[in-house]
């Protein structure tokens, strides 16, 4: 590479802006801690060093010479055309660095290296990570086993499911879908509070959690409803998770913590009809999920099927990673966008334009065109990237008032 060298910037663990607290007031103090915003802070970066890594793994530098589209390197490189997507995350993290430029032209974006980027140091920064937490292992883990499949997922010689989801990537899954683990754990205390919130006035309460994993989700939430004196009002609490491993987990920790609550455990596909696998229409006062809804393949038939799941007044209360801004890259996509249960599903102009994640606005309107007649999300996403542009956690919330047929 002939382009002038690019100095390492130095990682900063500043305090966080204290106007968040004021978007934060309806949490505990304790989720959103210093340590969690420096966790953050150091798994973005992490991310960007690893894709710098993956410019000199992928041979991507010596093709951007000259403006190319993520579409014309996958040709170039014999990359699978699938391969597009990870490979436009990795060119987007790269602009962030100042060693890549990008240009739009109707939307399609083509990039060019600008200068020469640092010698990534991953060591240093996993110590730092440690340091902070020492549950960022977890997080660090996936990242790093992911970013060595790249090249091969790029190729075509494996599927990223069957690396990631295979015998190695399963331990580090369960590690990082773990409350102890910071950076995951946020998502389950904001969907938990947000969930709790709502149906804390319901006289009876009937829970159907999709989408669960292991149960660190359902445990947050039953913790919860303990707090707030609810667990003697449920009457039903239906856990359900395809995976058959992960939902054995799932039930072996959570039975045996609660052996006197009517939990039961099954499996519902998101994208077939739920009303053909056993869930009746219109029977419960909460439908929950956590970092699921978002792999839908249709996701205004699933929206559409947990509202139809939903009694008069029940919610639908997600859990979500949610994208502060249009196109704006993410640090757990690294881990994610080599799945093909990710990628593949249907696209939509105005709620998803591309898979993945999805912002605020755009659940938004996929929450009124599913039919849901009240829509919240907590914390006010919108308002706080303003303040802290690496916010990720969202509930998004959806009160069905009609009882349905």
């Amino acid at each position: 590479m002939n382009a002038p060298l690019l100095d390492a910037p130095k990682f900063e663990t500043g305090l966080s802006d204290p106007r968040l607290a004021a978007c934060l007031q309806e949490f505990p103090p304790a989720i959103f801690s210093e340590r969690l915003y420096q966790s953050i802070e150091l798994m973005e970066r992490y991310s960007i060093e690893l894709a710098i890594d993956l410019l000199g793994q992928l041979n991507l530098a010596e093709q951007l010479g000259v403006w190319r589209s993520a579409d014309e390197l996958c040709s170039v490189l014999g990359f699978q055309p699938r391969f597009r997507l990870p490979l436009d995350w990795i060119l987007t993290r790269l602009v962030e660095t100042g060693c890549v430029d990008v240009q739009s032209d109707s939307g399609n974006r083509s990039y060019r290296l600008q200068k020469t980027p640092w010698q990534p140091d991953l060591g240093s920064l996993r110590t730092l990570a440690l340091n902070i937490d020492p549950g960022n292992a977890a997080t660090l883990d996936l990242l790093d086993h992911a970013a060595r499949l790249y090249e091969i997922v790029a190729t075509g010689e494996k599927s990223g499911d069957q690396n990631l989801l295979g015998p190695q990537g399963v331990p580090l899954w369960l590690n990082y879908f773990n409350n102890d683990n910071l950076t995951y754990a946020v998502n389950n205390w904001v969907g938990g509070i947000a969930a709790a919130d709502r149906i804390c006035s319901r006289p009876t309460l009937r829970v159907l959690e999709i989408g669960a994993g292991t149960g660190s989700a359902t445990e947050i939430l039953l913790r919860l409803l303990g707090e707030r004196d609810l667990l003697p009002r449920l009457e039903r609490y239906v856990v359900t998770e395809p995976n058959a491993y992960f939902r054995r987990c799932n039930q072996r920790k959570l039975a045996a913590q609660y052996p006197n609550l009517p939990l039961e455990w099954t499996t519902v596909d998101l994208d077939l009809p739920w009303s053909d696998q056993g869930i009746t229409p219109g029977e419960f006062d909460l439908v929950y999920g956590v970092n699921v809804m978002h792999i839908a393949k249709n996701l205004l038939f699933s929206l559409e099927e947990a509202r139809a799941a939903l009694a008069a007044g029940g919610w639908l209360v997600i859990g979500e990673c949610a994208r502060p801004y249009d196109n704006q890259p993410m640090y757990p996509e690294l881990m994610f966008q080599i799945l093909e249960s990710f990628t593949n599903v249907e696209t939509d102009p105005e709620i998803r334009p591309h898979p993945g994640f999805l912002t605020a606005k755009q659940w938004r309107h996929a929450f009124s065109r599913a039919g849901f007649s009240r829509t919240e999300i907590a914390p006010d996403i919108e308002r706080i990237r303003e303040i802290y542009p690496h916010f990720f956690t969202g509930a998004i919330c959806g009160q069905s008032t009609e009882i349905a047929k």
